[in-house]
């Protein structure tokens, strides 16, 4: 294997692409570390929709009896107060808002949890 200044030609390509990395990531802002923690918590949040039973009528992606998370995340987009208006009517059901059909209260929802699954919800629109 060819040399250069003195280490095997594999190792500099190695240590290049170990620089063009971090500067991928310096330039996105991203981290691996809360790339893992943000999945993490997603993957949390989407357990507790289930628990609760918000996935017997909402997807992320489809809709199914409701409209999919990825597009009341669209419609609330930007908008102020979206996060608690959303959260709102998770926690005290809605009529109206997508067609005819109601979403029921959440009644089972512990203090806090409608506030996580909106921003959860919202977090879709990017």
């Amino acid at each position: 294997m060819k040399t250069t200044t003195g280490k095997p030609a594999g190792a500099m390509v190695g240590a290049w692409l170990m620089v063009a990395a971090s500067a991928a990531f310096a330039q996105t802002g991203a981290s691996p570390a809360f790339d893992a923690q943000d999945k993490s918590d997603a993957r949390a949040i989407e357990s507790l929709a289930r628990a609760r039973n918000c996935m017997t009528c909402h997807a992320t992606d489809r809709t199914l009896l409701a409209p999919s998370y990825r597009d009341i995340a669209k419609r609330y987009a930007g908008k102020p107060g979206a996060a608690e208006e959303l959260a709102r009517s998770i926690a005290d059901g809605s009529r109206g808002k997508w067609g005819s059909l109601p979403m029921p209260a959440g009644l089972q929802l512990a203090p806090g949890e409608a506030n996580r699954l909106a921003r959860w919800i919202l977090g879709m629109s990017r």
